[in-house]
């Protein structure tokens, strides 16, 4: 509506230029020229003959030397310096203020005396102007409008069978849909308007061929508002539901559509048809007349349409602020929302003050920067809902990729939504400045285009790309490391090779975010020499206070260099022992048998014993009665050991079984011990498995594997009841036979 309305000033500026300039009907005659003509060139002849007289030439700067000081005597005072107190600021204000007030007092009621100029020029009218209006205006008007009638009937039947064809179509068949209605659409304009073009033509009262200015006005008047309100309907298509795209129900598409059309004809036939044309037939005031009318009609519209939307604007920007959980745009949006009616209304009356007091100069300016700045607020809008469609969609990698980097979508997921709400709050800063550069309050394109803006620019982009370049880095770095550390592609990573990877991403990511920030801070212009000073003087501090600290790094560095131990090593460190989960320079992590998760710092550790190297052993120590046949007994425990080759575990077992014999003799039991080599870890598990096979095969060849037992004997003497044996102790014989009486 509003580029309808510049086009629509324009033409009337453009009739009002032409209309001020007389036209006499004659070119000037060449004899009334010709004497001023010639007495220029008999000065510059005369003016030749006395510069190339030297004589002559000399007497000419002595006259002209004698009038100088005259001239400086003639010459004026220089004004009194300005007062450039408070006092007369405000009264050079207050006085622009009031008489700006006057001239618009007067516009207006200049406006009213036309209207009222309207019935004394129509009663001055020439008659044959007013007959030839009546026949060639009035038969051209009732056929294009009849005509446009019939074709448009014909049109929205066609439409409508179209839209009935596509209605369960997709987003492609919809658009075509859509396309096909609209050309539909503006073929029956262009044909009411071709056929009005020759009913002008070819039955008005002028010669066969010609056409009067009038029938031209309403024309080109009829062919602008008609392809206006198609550009209208062909967003809000409020005929057709299934082809609209925007997101409003029917009844609000009806709405907008009905005001947007009769706000359009109101603006497009008065500027472009009414008003030119009682200029050129009655008088000047008569069509300004009708240039007020419309323009204050189409304003208290306007002001009537914001107060009847007031609440369902607001509930719907406080609708769209509850989705964002109240952030900062939906704050504003909330405060947009309370008070937006108030803006509106005062953006329209001040168009219709201005445009009485300068129409010219002052209404062109804000309607140009209506356009712009509502073109930017589109642009802004559409750009800020795919950033914010984007996010809320989600970012989903291929199946191969997410096999091979598991952690990379959580990690991009992480990262996205923080770089879209950044560049998003770009987005609105990039709004604001061009609704500021449309209204004149900032000029950005000049001072971008100074030395200090490129600067400026320049240091904002160089620090933005250096921020980005690091959070790349970073994905890439992890997602290596990731790819390295994934046991389901490439070679299987070694215990060591976790260790100093998990270390490496680490020290990488400090690094990374220390030398990035101090990057991007020196390319905004902060001299990072006082902060690099600062972080010496505060390491220094932290060496001489947190001895601790430099004690853990220190001992974690060279634990590191001896490799003695990595993530998943079975260890016991201090008084703690259990698997290893994260090893840093400064700590270890061991969560035990219990599953307690304990960190341990390095400056407490004495020692590290490692029970995963290379190999492990099982040593198995069993105890069996005196009266037992050492042979017999070392014969089970190896057939306990072919057992156990038949098993799961026969790949985990390096060596034979390796038997040592008798080891000790304690008080009610021998121990008999042997070893078994297996892999690193896997002892424990072998073990278990052995000492069951153990207690089978003793079973079934009677071996006895004496255990502590007491008799209960009561108090009073006689005989003592038998009872069943008790265990006293561990699973190890710790004494012998303990029975006995008081």
């Amino acid at each position: 509506m509003l580029l309808i309305r510049i086009i629509f000033f324009s033409l009337f500026l453009i009739s009002s230029v032409h209309a001020q300039i007389p036209f006499t009907g004659t070119t000037a005659e060449p004899e009334q020229s010709s004497a001023p003509v010639e007495e220029s060139a008999t000065a510059i002849d005369d003016l030749v003959r006395i510069l190339e007289d030297d004589a002559a030439r000399a007497a000419l700067i002595d006259r002209l030397k004698q009038a100088a000081p005259e001239a400086e005597e003639a010459t004026p005072t220089e004004d009194a310096p300005a007062d450039l107190s408070i006092a007369r600021q405000l009264a050079e204000y207050t006085r622009g203020v009031a008489e700006g007030a006057s001239t618009s007092v007067r516009s207006i009621g200049t406006a009213l005396a036309n209207i009222q100029g309207i019935f004394s020029g129509v009663v001055s009218a020439d008659g044959a102007a007013l007959r030839e209006f009546a026949i060639n205006i009035g038969l051209l008007i009732a056929a294009l409008f009849g005509s446009f009638l019939v074709f448009r009937l014909i049109a929205n039947a066609l439409a409508g069978i179209v839209a009935s064809r596509v209605a369960d179509g997709g987003i492609v068949a919809r658009f075509v849909g859509l396309a096909t209605v609209v050309l539909i659409d503006a073929a029956s304009i262009l044909l009411a308007w071709g056929l009005g073009y020759v009913l002008a033509l070819n039955f008005g009262t002028t010669s066969r061929g010609q056409m009067g200015i009038n029938q031209s006005l309403l024309l080109n008047a009829f062919l602008v508002v008609e392809m206006t309100k198609l550009a209208v309907r062909l967003v809000l298509v409020p005929r057709f539901p299934s082809l609209r795209f925007l997101p409003v129900n029917d009844g609000n598409a009806a709405y907008w559509s009905f005001w947007s059309g009769r706000i359009v004809s109101l603006l497009g036939y008065s500027f472009m048809f009414v008003a030119p044309m009682l200029s050129g037939l009655v008088s000047r005031p008569a069509g300004g007349a009708v240039q007020v009318l419309a323009m204050a009609t189409s304003v208290t519209i306007g002001v009537i349409i914001t107060l009847q939307n007031k609440d369902d604007v607001r509930n719907w920007l406080s609708e769209i602020s509850e989705r964002r959980d109240n952030d900062g745009l939906g704050r504003l949006l909330t405060a947009i929302g309370r008070y937006w009616h108030v803006l509106v209304i005062v953006y329209l009356l001040a168009i219709l003050v201005v445009w009485f007091a300068n129409p010219d100069s002052a209404l062109p300016f804000m309607i140009g920067a209506t356009i712009q700045s509502a073109f930017a607020i589109l642009v802004g809008s559409l750009v800020v809902g795919f950033i914010t469609r984007f996010v809320s969609a989600g970012l989903s990698l291929p199946d191969d990729v997410k096999q091979r980097l598991p952690l990379l979508e959580a990690r991009l997921k992480s990262f996205v939504p923080a770089v879209m709400r950044v560049v998003r709050w770009v987005v609105i800063a990039a709004v604001v400045v061009a609704i500021a550069q449309a209204w004149a309050l900032f000029d950005f394109a000049a001072w971008i285009g100074t030395d200090e803006g490129l600067a400026v620019a320049g240091s904002v982009v160089s620090a933005a790309l250096i921020i980005l370049a690091a959070i790349v880095l970073y994905v890439v770095v992890a997602s290596w490391v990731e790819y390295r550390l994934n046991v389901n592609f490439g070679r299987v990573p070694t215990s060591r090779e976790k260790t100093l990877l998990n270390l490496f991403k680490n020290a990488f990511t400090i690094a990374l975010v220390v030398f990035g920030s101090m990057l991007a801070l020196a390319q905004i212009g902060v001299n990072i020499a006082p902060l690099l000073a600062g972080a010496g003087v505060v390491g220094l501090a932290i060496g001489f206070g947190a001895q601790k600290l430099v004690q853990d790094i220190i001992t974690g560095i060279f634990i590191q260099f001896e490799n003695i131990m990595n993530e998943g090593d079975v260890v016991a460190v201090g008084q703690w022992s259990g698997v290893v989960e994260k090893l840093t320079i400064r700590s270890v992590t061991i969560r035990d048998l219990s599953g307690t998760v304990h960190l341990i710092p390095f400056s407490s550790v004495d020692q590290v014993s490692n029970m995963m190297r290379g190999f492990s052993y099982h040593v198995a120590e069993i105890g069996v009665a005196y009266d037992s046949d050492i042979d017999q007994v070392k014969g089970a425990m190896h057939e306990a050991f072919e057992r156990l080759m038949q098993t799961e575990h026969q790949d985990e077992i390096l060596d034979d079984l390796d038997m040592q014999g008798v080891t000790a003799f304690g008080d009610s039991a021998i121990t008999v011990r042997a070893r078994i080599k297996t892999l690193p870890g896997k002892q424990w598990g072998v073990g278990r498995r052995y000492n069951e096979i153990v207690k089978l095969v003793f079973a079934e060849q009677g071996i006895e594997i004496p255990y502590p037992h007491v008799t209960y004997v009561p108090a009073g003497g006689g005989s003592a009841p038998k009872a069943p044996p008790q265990v006293t102790g561990g699973d190890r014989p710790s004494g012998g036979d303990l029975s006995g009486s008081e």
